[in-house]
């Protein structure tokens, strides 16, 4: 597969490009710029969605990213652990209702339905701020709190 470049930065193995890529030669050695990487997403998730049979962990992971969700948030939803979701992606063990769950879900995204795309925007906001943190600054008698932002859930499509 030499004439082909191995798409690894998805969190998948198997993502083969033909085309769409440009090798740049830098400094540092090559490197790779890959043209249209949301579209590139949505094709690859269309592919799972798809896909005959269960997910694997590292596919269920990328789906979920897709979602823009993190493993506590997905658990939250499905109304199973962090611990599990991460169980789930590390040891190929999704469960067949959160297998098509989350398959319905990224193709209700896919397809634009605002109704999922606020639910999950809500459960990232709530998420974001569980883990928001403030720090309180005394400068010349007088207190001010501001806000650390914290990065971005994961990307969405």
């Amino acid at each position: 597969m030499s004439k082909y470049f191995q798409y690894t930065a998805c969190g998948l193995d198997n993502v083969w490009l033909a085309n769409g890529y440009k090798v740049k030669t830098t400094r540092h050695g090559d490197a790779v710029a890959v043209n249209d990487v949301d579209g590139l997403h949505k094709l690859i998730a269309q592919t799972l969605i798809e896909k005959k049979g269960r997910l694997t962990g590292k596919e269920f992971r990328f789906l979920r990213t897709q979602l823009g969700l993190s493993q506590e948030a997905l658990g939250a939803l499905l109304d199973f652990s962090e611990n599990a979701v991460s169980l789930w992606e590390r040891k190929d063990t999704v469960p067949a209702a959160c297998d098509q769950w989350l398959r319905m879900s990224v193709l209700a995204k896919l397809e634009g339905n605002a109704k999922l795309a606020d639910a999950i925007t809500r459960t990232q906001t709530v998420h974001k701020l569980i883990y928001q943190k403030y720090v309180v600054k005394e400068v010349n008698g007088k207190r001010t709190l501001s806000v650390i932002k914290q990065p971005r859930l994961a990307l969405a499509v």
